[in-house]
C-alpha cells in the first residue's frame, strides 16, 4: 500500500475473499474502511465459488484501471518490481507475466523438489498448450484493461490452472505476451498441494486442449 501511495499514477487495491474458513473477509473490510482514500481506494469483494481462478476473475472484472495487475497475497515477488510491468518501463505489450525461469530471474529458498515438480508441469504446458512460455504459473501478471475483460469473461477454469487457460486464449487471439524475469521468494506456507493440485492441473490442461480442438470443428 505504501508503494502505491508513492507512485505518480492513481491506483486501486482489490481484495477478493472466496471460501476462506477464517475471518479474512471481515479483517480485510476493517482494514479497507480504515485506510481507503480517494487516491488509493481499497475494494473488498467476496466470491462464493472456491478456487484461485474464480477469485482472480472476480477481481479482474471488477477493476477499473487501464492496467489490471494481479498478485499473490504472499507477495513472493517484491512490490517494488511492479513498475517493470507498466509504461514507461514496459511498452508495446498486451500481457506481461512474471517469470521465475526467464533469463535473469532468481529463485530464493525454494526446495529442489518443488522446483522439479514445477519444471515437469511446465514441460507439460509447453508440449500441450504454450510452447514458447517459460513460466505460466507465477502469480504476478499485468493485462491491458480491454484484454483482461475479454479474456476473463471467457475463462471457465476456476482452480489453479486458470493461468494456462487465460494465456492460451490470449495466444489464440494473437495478443502479445511478454515475460519479465523477477526475483522470487519461496513461501513455505503455500496452500498448493504438490501432488493433488498438480494432478488436477494436468487434467485441466487436457480439457483446455480438447475444448480448443472441438471448437475448431464446430
Amino acid at each position: 500500500m505504501g508503494y502505491l501511495k508513492d507512485q505518480s499514477y492513481p491506483s486501486e487495491i482489490i481484495v477478493v475473499e472466496n471460501a476462506s474458513l477464517d475471518n479474512t473477509f471481515l479483517v480485510a473490510k476493517e482494514f479497507a474502511n480504515q485506510y481507503t482514500s480517494a487516491k488509493l481506494p481499497i475494494n473488498v469483494l467476496q466470491e462464493p465459488r472456491k478456487g484461485k481462478g474464480a477469485a482472480v476473475k472476480k477481481g479482474m472484472l471488477a477493476a477499473k484501471g487501464e492496467y489490471r495487475f494481479m498478485c499473490d497475497a504472499d507477495l513472493s515477488m517484491p512490490v517494488e518490481e511492479i513498475h517493470r510491468f507498466l509504461p514507461p518501463s514496459l511498452e508495446d505489450f498486451d500481457i506481461a507475466i512474471a517469470s521465475r525461469e526467464a533469463p535473469g530471474a532468481i529463485r530464493y529458498k525454494e526446495p529442489a523438489y518443488r522446483h522439479a515438480v514445477g519444471r515437469i508441469f511446465n514441460t507439460l504446458i509447453r508440449v500441450l498448450a504454450l510452447p514458447d512460455l517459460n513460466d505460466t504459473q507465477c502469480g504476478f501478471k499485468c493485462f491491458k484493461a480491454a484484454i483482461a475483460e475479454e479474456l476473463f469473461q471467457r475463462m471457465t477454469i476456476t482452480g489453479w490452472s486458470f493461468d494456462v487457460e487465460i494465456l492460451y486464449l490470449a495466444r489464440k487471439c494473437g495478443y502479445q505476451i511478454v515475460e519479465i524475469p523477477i526475483p522470487w521468494y519461496y513461501n513455505p506456507q503455500s496452500q498448493i498441494s504438490v501432488l493433488g493440485d498438480s494432478f488436477q492441473m494436468a487434467l485441466d490442461i487436457f480439457k483446455i486442449r480438447m475444448e480448443s480442438r472441438n471448437s475448431r470443428h464446430e
